[in-house]
């Protein structure tokens, strides 16, 4: 029986790693949830657990090719987001960003659906300004490694807005920052599954550049708190950045990791990819006034209940304080 406000809620991309967890939240919310997804970097796996749920399915389908549902909310996460994967096939990336944003907010207008964007904190690029505040207009390559989707999302934004301003779609476009937490891709290449990994299986952990670099890491809870507020919410269409703005460097973030999981691993410096920036952290100003965004999960107990996962997930006996 449907709640009292209860949505029908399309996610695509629903079986990643942040689809997954968002299809829990509305669930629990009292939503019904049509989790779409071509499973190239999510995983049947994530949803497993939601399969026999009466208000939850899912469909295989690339967002590549317009696709037409019923629904109230539409939840645009199906991009690949770690830069081994989205660099795999940049070209694919790139289309997935623009096209597949275009099919989304091609069936909000057609369905009078609310439409709710992931932007990502990339367009940013390598920042000159810090904290990062959403006035601030990036410093981006257009024609480096990661260019296929720091400016895919870019135009993704651009879309989101110019279907707002011509067809009065009605978008809510957040930012995210650095996300970590259970389910994720422990093969997705970022800092925080590298380091969890490395240091369950006793490898170096390894640090690109000096480590010296800083990010801001955001519990996937706290992240996905941001996405209901931004969604219910009737005050502001975007963007807005959603993360923690508590800030760490890598060498900082390595000795937390060590710290949670009794390891011999030893720290390997190796040289630092292209277009990597030196700093990123959210002013989340914005997201506070509008909804009351705030997050709150330290991320020393982030990385254990994330540790802890991993070590399930690689059978392993490895102990986590």
């Amino acid at each position: 029986m449907k709640m009292h406000n209860a949505r029908n809620c399309i996610v695509a991309g629903g079986a990643g790693f942040l689809g997954s967890h968002l299809c829990d939240r509305l669930l629990g919310a009292g939503h019904t949830v049509t989790a779409l997804d071509d499973l190239s970097t999510g995983s049947e796996a994530n949803i497993s657990h939601l399969r026999d749920h009466d208000r939850f399915r899912f469909v295989k389908h690339d967002v590549l090719e317009p696709y037409d549902l019923e629904g109230d909310w539409l939840f645009n996460l199906a991009c690949p987001a770690s830069p081994p994967k989205y660099q795999a096939d940049p070209v694919r990336t790139t289309l997935i960003s623009v096209i597949g944003t275009l099919n989304g907010l091609r069936l909000a207008e057609r369905r009078g659906m609310r439409f709710f964007q992931a932007s990502t904190s990339e367009v940013y690029g390598d920042p000159e300004v810090h904290p990062q505040m959403e006035s601030y207009v990036g410093a981006v390559n257009p024609i480096g490694p990661r260019a296929c989707y720091d400016e895919g999302k870019r135009c993704a934004e651009s879309l989101c807005f110019d279907f707002h301003r011509r067809h009065s779609v009605d978008i809510r476009v957040v930012r995210i920052f650095n996300t970590y937490g259970p389910r994720m891709d422990p093969e997705d290449g970022r800092v925080v599954s590298n380091f969890v990994t490395q240091a369950l299986k006793g490898l170096p952990l390894t640090i690109y550049g000096s480590g010296q670099q800083t990010r801001s890491f955001c519990y996937v809870d706290d992240l996905v708190a941001g996405f209901m507020g931004m969604m219910e919410q009737d005050v502001d269409i975007g963007p807005v950045n959603i993360g923690n703005a508590e800030e760490f460097s890598m060498l900082e973030l390595a000795k937390i990791v060590k710290e949670v999981i009794p390891t011999t691993s030893e720290i390997e410096f190796r040289p630092l990819p292209a277009d990597d920036p030196k700093q990123r952290r959210p002013d989340t100003t914005r997201a506070h006034e509008a909804f009351g965004f705030c997050a709150t999960r330290h991320v020393r107990d982030g990385i254990r209940a994330t540790a802890e996962d991993f070590a399930s997930r690689f059978r392993t006996t490895a102990t986590v304080r």
